[in-house]
């Protein structure tokens, strides 16, 4: 079923509603979670000349910002989320843009690295293509974009207030692929378990 502006409407209003309203326990409940896996995954890929600019895309309250910040790149944070892109501003020092991830405003070929951990499942499948695009034009030439989210079986809907998108790695690849991206890499996350334990499918693509 087509979702019509209304419905996204409510979709992003809800899911950054709930969002807002639980800032400060997200904050404190992810602080401590080790991502160093998929940072690591984003910046191997990219072969232009250091320091990089890096977009930390659903940047939420800005605990990656400073990682790369302090291995000297130069971070940007972009989240939807009001109360997350004041976090990250005062918590980081970074520029932290406040945008719907719907209505997208990025300068066209900015950015060496996209780092999406965990946010780009919130994006309505229907929506997803041109997102991809816009993300693939701020890319620079050969740029290189991460993506983490929780798999599933291509449905999406509500769990609670905030709103997914559950792909398996067949569909993100054809998505990926038809926005101009070539895959360089994807693994499961935790890593060392057993494939019904590993919930987070990871991935890295060039810019075509």
């Amino acid at each position: 079923m087509k979702l019509d502006s209304q419905d996204l409407a409510q979709i992003t209003s809800t899911t950054l509603g709930n969002y807002n309203h639980t800032a400060e326990g997200f904050r404190e409940g992810t602080r401590d979670h080790d991502v160093s896996q998929n940072i690591e995954a984003l910046l191997r890929h990219i072969n232009s000349e250091k320091p990089w600019q890096i977009l930390d895309f659903g940047c939420g309250p800005g605990r990656d910002l400073k990682t790369f910040t302090a291995i000297g790149h130069i971070a940007t944070g972009l989240d939807g989320s009001e109360r997350f892109a004041q976090m990250a501003r005062a918590d980081s020092g970074c520029e932290v843009l406040h945008q719907n991830f719907l209505e997208l405003d990025l300068s066209a070929e900015r950015f060496d690295g996209i780092f999406a951990n965990a946010v780009l499942f919130h994006i309505p499948k229907q929506e997803l293509p041109r997102v991809l695009g816009e993300l693939r034009a701020s890319l620079k030439p050969g740029g290189v974009l991460f993506s983490s989210n929780p798999r599933g079986n291509n449905q999406e809907g509500w769990k609670g207030e905030r709103y997914g998108s559950y792909h398996d790695l067949d569909a993100w690849r054809g998505l990926l692929t038809d926005a101009g991206f070539v895959e360089l890499e994807h693994y499961y996350r935790p890593t060392g378990l057993p494939r019904a334990q590993q919930p987070w499918l990871a991935s890295v693509w060039r810019k075509r």
